[in-house]
């Protein structure tokens, strides 16, 4: 399945790319955290790892770690703006529930 962005998603880290001036993509990943047990973990990528899995969506490269491919296949990434917040919101096909302040996951 992989790992997609909207549109919105990728025009947002092009942005970030060429205010950085340099990178290749970005980089999704899980990590143990929270009161649900994990976080989504996202940082740009100025050169690729040969472990990881790359998935282009959009012209931005997706970098994911092979430990995170199997907790965020078929994960969307969107952009999107509610009110005053902005952020990445993820729709995880394998997540089960999140606790109530939105910081962490479980699958």
């Amino acid at each position: 399945m992989g790992i997609s962005l909207t549109e919105n998603a990728a025009r947002h880290v092009q942005s970030c790319l060429q205010g950085r001036g340099k990178g290749e993509g970005v980089r999704l990943g899980v990590k143990t955290s929270g009161c649900s047990g994990l976080a989504y973990v996202l940082e740009f990528v100025d050169e690729a790892d040969n472990s990881d899995q790359v998935f282009e969506s959009h012209g931005v490269k997706v970098f994911i770690d092979a430990k995170s491919l199997s907790f965020l296949d078929g994960t969307q990434m969107d952009f999107v703006k509610e009110g005053l917040n902005e952020g990445f919101k993820f729709t995880n096909p394998n997540q089960k529930g999140e606790c109530g302040c939105g910081e962490s996951f479980t699958v």
